[in-house]
């Protein structure tokens, strides 16, 4: 008997040792994370102040000399700690695997309160679930498809192109795509104009929609700088004292409540009419069963209206930007996105691009690849930050403690040799092309430029469609010539951006526009 206990604890305790010797094997083992350029006292400051006017290139340049592309940020004082990644099993892991250990959290809030309160993009838990439910619901209808391509069409022909079509010599076509594009989201979610590009500002309906767009901007300048401060003591003193920009900024938020509390009740007004295919009505529909009281409901509604045009406002003109920046600097690419969609208008009889159907811009499949590489290169939200819950090891080994910031660079994933291979940094949509000439998607985690795992952007088809409506239609009226030529492979190595939110381009993209000699379609296959 003592024999049998004698040998059965032998045999427990040998498979105690090799169950634990295989956790550990198994284990992710806690690495050094490098923390370039920090200091004592004043952590990573000093790089920071120094590289601000490139400091997406700083970051990139940081990452890349990294064993795991992953660096640790030292805050002024100790008075934040954080990580930054660019390996995409990090981020798979940050975005979907652990998801509920990363979440938006104080740093998103704090920022964003005033501008989109609760809103889908920077809550979390339930209040977060029921608007991604809501949201993802309304987005996969067939019937809001129409609608956004129907305002995309009707706004390209009917504002865009005459608008076009009467600029002067030089025109900031920066400019004129972001008013293009508030125009747009502002129909999709309110179903209201505000007519930046064809308005006459005398008339007052136009000036109130006016006083809304100047404030939404200013609105969001202010958000944009108190994300870059380094100091974010300075701003929170200035609110807490209303000073200063803060208390410009608190104005300009009255004005964006007033308007958007406006439509919303103008909205429960015409409840019955029939014209509710904007989001703002779809919202509405599904809100009546969520338990609000009515001043509830319209903040509700008021927060996550607000954030979809911040997240719709500049992302597609910022994208679209750059683009025809690279496209002028890579003539080869324009020349074969122009015989494209021409051949492919031949071939369905379509006379003008806008006529093209849903599968008629699936079929283009070079100018889908060369958007996602403009946006490989320059993604529009560049950078993008989660706050840790729990203490946590990432897959490469990075220790996380709660508390941390997690941040990853889409702008630097875009650039990392070790993703993309040596021509990383050149500009080559025949990449994301199969053998036959076919689109093909690469995994979300390593092209993070719509985000991923359970936050994925809902609006990413939405997005293509409106750019390639938009791309297809001003190529086929107008040569489009940047003043001082466009994104050259050595123009690409300082790229002109300013630090923000969004990747913008500094002191906008200044172009020529000509129009373009209309050849008859009928014969146009025999020129290539």
């Amino acid at each position: 008997m003592v024999v049998i206990t004698y040998g059965f604890f032998t045999l427990i305790l040998s498979l105690s040792i090799l169950s634990l010797s295989t956790i550990i094997r198994h284990r992710p083992s806690v690495v050094k994370t490098p923390c370039p350029q920090s200091h004592p006292l004043i952590g990573n400051l000093i790089g920071f102040l120094r590289n601000r006017h490139r400091f997406h290139d700083w970051v990139t340049d940081m990452l890349t000399t990294t064993p795991t592309l992953t660096l640790q940020v030292n805050g002024f004082l100790g008075l934040s700690h954080g990580i930054c990644t660019a390996d995409p099993t990090n981020l798979q892991h940050i975005l979907r695997s652990n998801f509920h250990n990363y979440i938006k959290g104080s740093r998103y809030a704090t920022v964003l309160q005033e501008l989109i309160g609760t809103g889908i993009f920077s809550s979390d838990g339930s209040i977060w679930f029921n608007q991604r439910k809501i949201a993802s619901h309304e987005f996969n209808t067939k019937s809001l498809r129409i609608f956004i391509s129907g305002t995309v069409r009707s706004q390209v022909s009917k504002s865009l192109i005459p608008h076009l079509l009467s600029a002067g010599e030089t025109i900031d076509l920066q400019q004129v795509l972001r008013k293009f594009s508030f125009d747009n989201i502002c129909n999709v979610a309110f179903g209201i104009d505000p007519c930046l590009l064809s308005s006459n500002s005398k008339d007052s309906k136009v000036s109130k929609n006016l006083l809304f767009v100047q404030a939404f901007d200013a609105a969001v300048e202010h958000t944009s700088n108190r994300f870059m401060s380094p100091l974010p003591v300075v701003w929170k003193l200035k609110r807490f004292l209303n000073i200063g920009n803060e208390r410009k900024y608190k104005e300009a938020i009255e004005t964006v409540n007033r308007f958007a509390m406006d439509v919303i009740e103008s909205k429960e007004r015409r409840i019955g009419y029939g014209d509710n295919e904007d989001l703002l009505s779809r919202f509405m529909a599904s809100s009546w069963d969520l338990g609000f009281e009515d001043e509830e409901r319209r903040k509700f509604l008021r927060d996550i209206i607000i954030s979809f045009i911040l997240a719709g406002k500049d992302s597609t003109s910022t994208a679209l930007t750059w683009f025809f920046w690279l496209l002028d600097g890579h003539p080869h690419c324009k020349h074969l996105i122009h015989k494209e969609f021409t051949m492919l208008m031949t071939s369905s009889h379509h006379l003008h691009p806008l006529n093209l159907t849903f599968e008629d811009l699936r079929n283009l499949n070079y100018l889908h690849a060369a958007l996602s590489e403009s946006m490989r290169l320059f993604p529009p939200v560049p950078i993008n930050s989660r706050l840790t819950v729990d203490d946590d090891i990432l897959p490469d080994g990075t220790r996380v403690r709660k508390g941390w910031f997690a941040d990853y660079s889409a702008y630097a994933m875009g650039r990392m040799e070790r993703l993309w291979g040596s021509d990383c940094r050149e500009f080559k949509p025949e990449r994301w092309l199969d053998d036959n000439g076919v689109f093909q998607p690469l995994d979300q985690y390593k092209y993070p430029v719509f985000h991923g795992g359970f936050r994925m952007c809902l609006g990413k088809e939405m997005a293509y469609l409106q750019m390639k409506l938009l791309v297809v239609a001003v190529m086929h009226e107008f040569e489009i010539e940047v003043v001082g030529g466009g994104g050259t492979p050595e123009k690409m190595v300082a790229p002109p951006y300013s630090l923000s939110l969004l990747l913008s381009m500094k002191d906008g993209l200044h172009v020529r526009v000509k129009k373009r000699q209309q050849i008859n379609t009928v014969n146009v296959a025999n020129m290539f």
